[in-house]
This record gives C-alpha cells, sequence and structure tokens, in this order.
C-alpha cells in the first residue's frame, strides 16, 4: 500500500466528497497558499507509481470482503462482497481497485474497505491517472503542481519515460504513514491493463529523477 486516503478526517471534519473539500483546508474556504507556486527545479527524487487494480485480472480463493458500503462510513462491517484473494490483496496495497460489476473497492489503512463510485484521494476527488500523485505533507504540500523533467538512473523504458515527463502532474495524496520519506513521489497512473501488470515496464521505480515543482 503506498498511498492512503484519511477518509475518517473526511467524515469529522464534514466535508463530504460532493463539496470537493481537501483534508489539508476548511470547507468552504480556499486552499492556503502553496510554497511550491516558484518553479523550483531538484533532482535525486524516487518515484514510484500506483495504479486502480482490475478485479478481473486477478484469480485466487473466492475472499469475503467486510466494510462499508458508501464513502460517509468508518469501521463498518457490511457485506461488501466476495473477490478473488489476488484481487483483494492488490487493493490493499495499491488502496484501489476495480469491480467486475464497475464500482470500486478501495482500502485505507485507518478505516478499511468500502465500496465507491471512484478511485479516490486524499482530496475527496477521483483520483486522475498521470494527474494525481502522492508525497508526504513536509515534502511537497497538497496541491503542488509538478513536472517530472528526468527518469535518473536505472534504464526505464523509454516509452514510459516519456509518458511521465509529457504529464502534469498535481499532488492530490498522501502516503501511508512510513511509505513515504524524503524526495518520494508516488505518481497514478491508473488502472491496471493486464494480468501481470506488476511485472511490465509501467510498474517502475525511477531513481534519481529530477522535477520542477511550479
Amino acid at each position: 500500500m503506498r498511498t492512503w486516503l484519511t477518509r475518517a478526517a473526511l467524515i469529522a471534519a464534514g466535508c463530504g466528497v460532493m463539496a470537493a473539500c481537501g483534508v489539508m483546508a476548511a470547507c468552504g474556504s480556499d486552499p492556503a497558499p502553496d510554497k511550491n507556486d516558484v518553479s523550483v527545479s531538484s533532482g535525486d527524487w524516487e518515484i514510484t507509481v500506483y495504479y486502480t487494480a482490475v478485479e478481473r485480472f486477478h484469480d485466487g480463493d473466492p475472499t469475503p470482503v467486510t466494510g462499508c458500503p458508501v464513502l460517509d462510513c468508518s469501521q463498518g462491517d457490511d457485506d461488501l462482497g466476495t473477490y478473488p484473494a489476488g484481487f483483494v490483496q492488490a487493493v490493499q496495497d495499491e488502496g484501489t481497485g476495480l469491480t467486475a460489476d464497475g464500482r470500486y473497492l478501495n482500502w485505507s489503512y485507518d478505516t478499511g474497505y468500502w465500496l465507491d463510485t471512484a478511485a479516490r484521494a486524499s482530496d475527496g476527488s477521483a483520483l486522475t491517472p498521470f494527474v494525481s500523485a502522492a508525497a508526504d505533507p513536509g515534502v511537497l504540500k497538497q496541491g503542488t503542481a509538478f513536472t517530472i523533467t528526468g527518469c535518473g538512473t536505472g534504464d526505464p523504458d523509454e516509452v514510459v519515460c516519456e509518458r511521465l515527463r509529457q504529464a502534469s502532474w498535481r499532488i492530490a495524496d498522501e502516503f501511508t504513514p512510513g511509505l513515504g520519506g524524503p524526495k518520494h513521489i508516488d505518481a497514478y497512473i491508473g488502472p491496471e491493463t493486464g494480468a501481470g501488470f506488476t511485472e511490465s515496464a509501467w510498474y517502475v521505480t525511477l531513481t534519481g529523477a529530477a522535477i520542477t515543482t511550479g
């Protein structure tokens, strides 16, 4: 599990998803000015990727899942259905999964599983492929815009590198405590495209990468 959604914080603040209020700002108010508004380039970043698991690409023993049937719920114990074990594990690893019936089975470390109409970022919005990204708040503040200007070392696939560089990213998510760290970003690339996705060139870690913020 790389990123996390603090649904408990959204609920406690009375911030519904329809209000599109961020965890870091009070509902009905504008976000605080971003300290990274000025364009700044820096290198030596580690950039990993995260994705939405897709049920039909996974197998394993049928595994019952309990949790919340809706977003505005905490510590639920409702029956959310039965899914292949590999899919359930991938949802816990990545935070989001697309079920065979078109719903999203999401997971966060603080509230468990829940069903939703979208894969969510921590600001309550839907995760957007090649836009949404995660970082620790002390590293890059929520709302920070950035581009990847260099893919660093490790000989990443040229097509993958170019696609990551062409994207306009924005911090909308946070790491599960302990999985982030200084100069570490997680970039959301959307639903997995086939079985064995984690063995493909798209499941990449960039080391020594460069970014420009602002």
